[in-house]
């Protein structure tokens, strides 16, 4: 049996409808992230039936897929756009985050093309260092997005954690509000979002730290696996185990623990290293770095490591494992943002739905 990917949707769903009613109890909107998952529609509507407020994705690939699936909610892009994509963007997307004030010309001159207004918000680099124009250049930003015809400019945003791994604070965040009440105060424009990042700013809102004026998170990770990354923690309050990966055991044999011979590169180029801890129970799975990021799974059993992988093969020692190994079990694994990154748009990779449709 191929690897299987399992999706709990009830969990899903339980864990949107808490991030939805923490952030809605600080007047604060949540943007469900689908960049995740690849954005396969039975997620997407436990998404939805959480009571996001809206959708978000990074890929035009997965936008145009879920319009053409029949999906109607506002969607946002979430990646800067190609000047070359621009009709696509305003043909498909309500909002789109923008840095580049010649891409929104072009989105502005596609939308009045097609008698569309397309929204954009104007990303801000807070300290990332990602994508977004530097604090002192927002205003005379602002003031030549004012001037677009086909563009609505719907607010600020920012994002912190995915490239220099800055963590939001009341500060950085108060910066995003503070250059709205400048715009505003100086060139009568009132904003209508302040975007204040994604899962790595839900530890604010548990606090109440979350600045007055943010009104918009994007959250992903946070309502699919339970986990923040960039704080590095579990979060207490959600399910974690929403995805598990099983892959079947194909070969259970006792072997050393370090390669006989001279020992060059593995087939990826990289000279492994081994530690010797004598003869062990060694497991290889059906399940390879072709199928997943290897580096993105871990064990439900805590008692069995992986000790590495080939294309096809992973190799994991199951000698401490309480339970009884045999040829053909299945080894249960759960899965980081970037395994579940992997696995959810893998074609090597069966997936189940538990819960369906409410």
């Amino acid at each position: 049996m191929s690897p299987l990917l399992k999706i709990d949707l009830n969990r899903i769903r339980y864990n949107a409808a808490q991030v939805k009613q923490k952030c809605h109890k600080f007047g604060i909107s949540v943007l469900g992230v689908t960049k995740g998952f690849s954005a396969i529609p039975q997620i997407v509507q436990a998404l939805l039936d959480g009571g996001v407020d809206g959708l978000a994705d990074a890929r035009m690939e997965n936008i145009i897929e879920l319009r053409n699936q029949g999906f109607c909610q506002p969607i946002t892009l979430l990646r800067i756009p190609r000047l070359s994509n621009v009709d696509n963007v305003v043909r498909y997307v309500d909002t789109s985050i923008n840095s580049e004030v010649t891409v929104m010309e072009a989105l502005g001159n596609a939308a009045e093309k097609k008698g569309l207004l397309h929204e954009i918000i104007l990303m801000v680099d807070v300290g990332d260092l990602r994508e977004g124009v530097l604090k002192e250049h927002v205003l005379d930003t602002a003031k030549e997005i004012s001037h677009l015809k086909g563009i609505k400019f719907g607010g600020l945003g920012t994002n912190m954690g995915c490239f220099g791994g800055v963590l939001p604070s009341t500060e950085n965040l108060g910066l995003l509000v503070e250059l709205q009440h400048t715009i505003d105060r100086q060139l009568n424009i009132k904003l209508q979002v302040i975007s204040g990042g994604g899962t790595s700013t839900l530890s604010l809102v548990e606090e109440g730290k979350v600045p007055v004026g943010i009104n918009q998170l994007r959250i992903g990770e946070g309502i699919l696996l339970g986990t923040d990354t960039t704080n590095h923690r579990t979060i207490p309050w959600l399910y974690a185990d929403a995805f598990l990966l099983e892959a079947e055991v194909i070969e259970l044999k006792s072997k050393p623990s370090v390669p006989i011979g001279d020992i060059g590169r593995d087939s990826f180029g990289n000279i492994p290293q081994f530690v010797d801890v004598g003869v062990r129970n060694r497991a290889i799975l059906a399940l390879g770095k072709q199928d997943v990021y290897v580096e993105g799974i871990e064990p439900l059993d805590k008692n069995i490591k992986i000790l590495g992988a080939s294309s096809d093969h992973l190799i994991i020692d199951v000698t401490d494992s309480q339970k009884q190994i045999r040829v053909g079990d299945d080894i249960a694994f759960r899965l980081s943002y970037s395994g579940l990154l992997s696995a959810s748009q893998s074609r090597y990779i069966n997936k189940a739905f538990i819960g369906g449709p409410i």
